[in-house]
């Protein structure tokens, strides 16, 4: 096979080769193109002026003054979702977020060339969010549903060439509600922010009376597959549209063309297609590869150039497109994954939303191939495209490098809106019309995989807070689904059809019903958050193998697995806190769920894929928890796709054979415990640690590149912690520096129950560790999907975060302290039961120093905080508390050993 290197350098230069051959009959896409170019295109990027609502004929009129602002597109007006903590840090802050949904304007003064008269022309708009209505020059050319698609517009009539023409476009975000304006657009609703405006570039079109189709959906009007492999031959099959736009029918000579990547015609075919006025002919060439180089994913993706061509009688070209094409075949089995080729391959997955802090959807093509670059390398195979179309610099760069993807159209969640049980037929159009622009936008890119149809539709009456609520029947959303398939079939058989899930087997409550949904698509993905919004980490394992045996025949992936990660919170043990979706979402539990997945998910081989949830953080007005207003925190990257999240090397650890070391918790600087277990991310054969240059030990092949030395002793004051990995070229190293007070290396002070342990004046408390059985608790109040709970307050305390949770049960605490004596002071609060409902002993070292304990009793009643101390003298370096409950459980807030 060709080193890597030398081919991409071969593919630029024959891309490079090919562009400079077609200078002949092509020109650049500048506003100085010449007339003699059979297709011209000019960017509209520049010199728009904007203006936030409100709609009205006035705006519409309205000539551009002070209250617009210049802008170029790609632009959004919205900015959404900040960090709370060091706000001096981040792009986006309490004070410069806009969240508002509704109508934006756009104008822009330009002059075309003079030359493009006679020629037709089109306005393209990659995307505009997510109603756009367009006028040239006072004419209304059309209005586009749907914020994520390529649409293109005539322009020809409207148009004055060499002249200044005047272009308005009104948009709208609206969230849709009944009666509203985007009421049949969809998505309805979704854990992710529509961000408003032209967020991606606007463009002119010159082409030809006789052209390839510019109004089919977006597309090329040109549709290529591969039909067959075999023998060493392939057969590609071209379907291409030639429209016609003169009043006059007319006769082309059609060539298609395969060039590889050294400029050599793989295969050709020449066709005479003859249209009539004002209309549309298609025509089909089937192209023979002898020895064809198969795009084989990330092992080799090579692609071809596919060229075609359209001439007029005399020969002079008359339209010309040219793009990567990769030859290439897709099975996916059941029971052992997904075949390219005939050939096995692991797909890495994750999911990837198209914003970030600072930009919104507005990013620039070199912001989606940083994105691409840093998934990339931590050994990502196939990205699943969620939840919407996304535009062509992510499907060119998967080509390119050999990504999978799973692309999606937006039906999220919900179909219809307030108590109707049948979607609307205006709703219904409009995911037709979303799903045919998906499909024929990206019909020729060979990694594009699957169509998806659907995300999460299958809550039944389980439905969460963002969907809304709903009394009475459940809408049905298997006749949409199935009508959405059969369309994807009609309009691509040669890919399967799949949608993701969120439900089925999952029980919410005893009175839980969902819809069954997988079987109605070829594949089926599982979007499952075992130990985040529900159940434990190992239940994954069991609830897969039945997902299987339920459609033993129908391939699956996982779609979806993940926790929130916030860098600046931080736990001393990542199983110290209750199990629940609020947890304040710790950088540490983030990690302890991805690797307790990913365990599970690597030994089911009838998995086709897996996705994590997800590549970066982003937006969502959902949300309030972590460290973040309106930001899903479960990226393995940060908003402003920066920082790598400790699960990001987890990954890259077990997914690459890149060399790489990476200490966990670096960002966790100001310690809590002297005492604490070192935890690092390690592909080596050998990783060894040391702290300020004294070797701790040595490891070899750690279990699933997870390298844990336990009880480490840290220093007062700075610890300059080291790890080294051995590799065939040399060590790789990670550092990180962690400080240790005077305080916190003579006292211990335990949060206990806590995931992250609680503010607390004069006192710095560590989160709940050190301790053997027991259930972590929280006295919490109530709190919305999304949202962090805001406990009770509790009397007798001015602690409310450390006495706002606990440990309960019959468990024991192990604390590592000096010998000799120490003063342990212990916190209690009840947080529900009546006198005589809990009672419990406590012993320490050995010996019982608290005798028949009841909480509620003591303190007066729940809600109540309620200290005990004593002494006690350690010999062995442990102090050892055990809680051992007489009736009910024991418990206990918070533990002090002074």
């Amino acid at each position: 096979m060709m080193p890597r290197p030398l081919y991409v350098f071969l593919l630029l230069l024959c891309a490079l080769t090919i562009e400079s051959q077609s200078q002949k009959t092509q020109t650049s896409t500048t506003a100085s193109s010449t007339a003699a170019a059979p297709r011209v295109e000019v960017s509209l990027r520049d010199g728009w002026r904007f203006k936030l609502g409100p709609e009205s004929t006035t705006e519409l009129q309205a000539e551009p003054d002070a209250t617009w602002t210049t802008v170029s597109v790609p632009h959004t007006w919205n900015r959404v979702g900040y960090y709370k903590d060091a706000p001096a840090s981040h792009i986006n802050t309490a004070q410069n977020v806009v969240t508002t949904q509704g109508v934006g304007w756009y104008k822009l003064a330009f002059t075309p060339p003079a030359n493009v008269a006679g020629m037709e022309s089109f306005l393209q708009f990659d995307a505009a969010s997510r109603i756009a209505t367009v006028w040239l020059n006072g004419t209304l050319l059309g209005t586009h549903k749907g914020g994520f698609s390529r649409f293109r517009l005539d322009s020809t009539a409207a148009l004055k060439p060499g002249q200044e023409n005047r272009l308005t476009v009104k948009v709208d975000n609206t969230k849709p509600a009944p009666g509203s304006s985007t009421a049949d657009v969809l998505p309805l609703t979704g854990d992710f922010f529509v961000y408003g405006g032209l967020y991606r570039p606007v463009s002119l079109v010159f082409t030809r009376k006789m052209h390839l189709d510019l109004m089919d959906y977006g597309s090329s009007g040109v549709y290529a597959k591969t039909t067959s492999l075999a023998s060493g031959r392939a057969q590609v099959d071209v379907r291409a549209r030639v429209r016609n736009d003169s009043e006059q029918s007319g006769t082309v000579m059609l060539r298609t063309l395969l060039i590889d990547f050294m400029g050599n015609v793989a295969a050709q075919q020449e066709q005479t297609v003859a249209v009539e006025p004002a209309s549309v002919a298609e025509s089909i060439a089937s192209l023979a590869v002898p020895h064809p180089h198969l795009w084989q994913g990330v092992e080799d993706p090579y692609l071809y150039r596919l060229v075609v061509e359209l001439s007029d009688k005399s020969g002079q070209l008359v339209d010309r497109i040219s793009s990567p094409f990769g030859i290439r075949q897709v099975r996916f089995d059941p029971n052992e994954g997904l075949f390219l080729n005939g050939k096995h391959v692991t797909v890495h997955g994750v999911g990837y939303h198209q914003d970030r802090e600072g930009k919104g959807w507005a990013s620039e093509p070199a912001d989606v191939a940083a994105d691409e670059a840093m998934m990339r390398e931590m050994g990502v195979t196939g990205i699943r495209l969620t939840h919407y179309q996304h535009g062509e610099p992510i499907h060119d760069l998967a080509d390119r490098d050999g990504l999978v993807l799973w692309d999606e159209i937006p039906l999220v969640s919900q179909w219809t809106l307030g108590e109707s049980l049948q979607p609307t037929e205006g709703l219904r159009e409009n995911a037709r019309q979303q799903l045919r622009e998906l499909i024929a936008q990206n019909f020729n890119h060979p990694s594009v995989i699957t169509w998806s149809i659907g995300n999460e539709i299958d809550f039944g009456n389980s439905i969460p807070a963002f969907v809304g609520n709903k009394t009475g029947a459940i809408p049905d959303p298997l006749p949409l689904l199935k009508e959405l398939n059969q369309l994807a079939h009609e309009l691509d058989p040669s890919r399967p059809t799949t949608l993701a899930t969120c439900c089925e087997g999952i029980r919410y409550a005893p009175d839980t019903v969902v819809p069954i949904t997988a079987s109605v698509t070829d594949l089926s993905g599982a979007n499952r958050y075992f130990g985040w919004y529900y159940g434990m980490p190992s239940d994954l394992g069991p609830h897969l193998d039945a997902l299987h045996r339920t459609r033993p025949l129908q391939p699956m992936a996982v779609t979806e697995y993940g926790a929130g990660g916030a860098i600046s919170l931080h736990s001393d043990n990542a199983l110290g806190g209750p199990e629940s979706r609020n947890r304040p979402q710790a950088e540490e539990y983030q990690s302890y769920i991805h690797e307790q997945n990913w365990s599970t998910l690597s030994s089911k081989p009838y998995l086709w894929g897996t996705f994590l949830w997800n590549s970066f953080d982003f937006g969502s007005t959902r949300r309030n928890e972590g460290n973040a207003q309106d930001i899903n925190t479960k990226g393995i990257v940060t908003f402003d796709h920066k920082y790598r999240k400790d699960a990001y090397f987890f990954y890259k650890a077990n997914w690459t054979a890149t060399p790489t070391v990476h200490i966990n918790s670096s960002l966790y600087t100001e310690r809590a415990y002297r005492v604490t277990d070192v935890r690092v991310y390690s592909n080596a054969r050998m990783t060894s640690l040391r702290i300020n240059r004294r070797l701790v030990g040595v490891l070899v092949n750690c279990p699933e590149r997870i390298c844990v030395w336990k009880d480490v002793v840290l220093s007062p004051g700075t610890n300059n912690i080291v790890a080294s990995g051995s590799f065939p070229n040399g060590d790789v190293e990670d550092k990180t520096q962690w400080h240790l007070s005077d305080a916190a290396a003579k006292t211990v002070n335990i949060d206990c129950g806590a995931l992250v342990a609680g503010d607390s004046e004069g006192k710095h408390f560590g989160s709940d560790t050190f301790f053997e059985g027991g259930t972590a608790g929280a006295i919490s109040g109530p709190a919305a999907w999304g949202r962090v709970p805001v406990p009770p307050k509790i009397a007798g305390t001015n602690k409310q975060e450390i006495a706002a949770t606990y440990r309960s049960g019959s468990f024991t605490y192990r604390i590592s302290v000096a010998n000799g004596s120490h003063h342990v002071i212990l916190t209690f609060v009840e947080p529900s039961l009546h006198r005589g409902d809990r009672i419990f002993d406590v012993f320490a070292n050995g010996q019982k120093v608290i005798t028949n304990l009841d909480v509620a009793a003591a303190a007066g009643g729940s809600l109540t905080a309620y200290q005990r101390d004593f002494e006690v003298k350690a010999t062995d370096g442990m102090v050892i508390i055990q809680f051992r409950p007489s009736k009910g459980d024991a418990i206990v807030s918070a533990i002090e050993v002074q």
